[in-house]
């Protein structure tokens, strides 16, 4: 079986930063509940606070699209929404 690796960036606005950091931090409980999960790590860039990356994986796509369409993902969305300045998600494979 192949994991699916995600690295999920989010730069915030810099006057959001703790409020950001708040939101995300509400999801990691009930997402590494989650089936499928097999990690799920926040990280802030030491230079840049306003810079966020997760660390993931995941059993399989099908159940990395369910957490991106859970309730506490939504909760996040609608909380944070006109905080963020980029979101980038790339699917990625481990090689080595």
């Amino acid at each position: 079986m192949t994991t699916l690796t995600i690295i999920a960036t989010i730069v915030c606005k810099e006057e959001k930063i703790e409020f950001v950091k708040s939101e995300m931090i509400k999801l990691i409980d009930k997402t590494r509940a989650e089936e499928g999960c097999i990690n799920y790590d926040l990280h802030q860039d030491n230079s840049n606070p306003a810079h966020f990356v997760f660390h993931e994986n995941w059993e399989s796509e099908a159940l990395l699209e369910k957490h991106l369409e859970s309730q506490h993902i939504a909760d996040y969305v609608t909380a944070t929404e006109g905080c963020i300045e980029s979101f980038v998600i790339n699917r990625m494979t481990h090689i080595a």
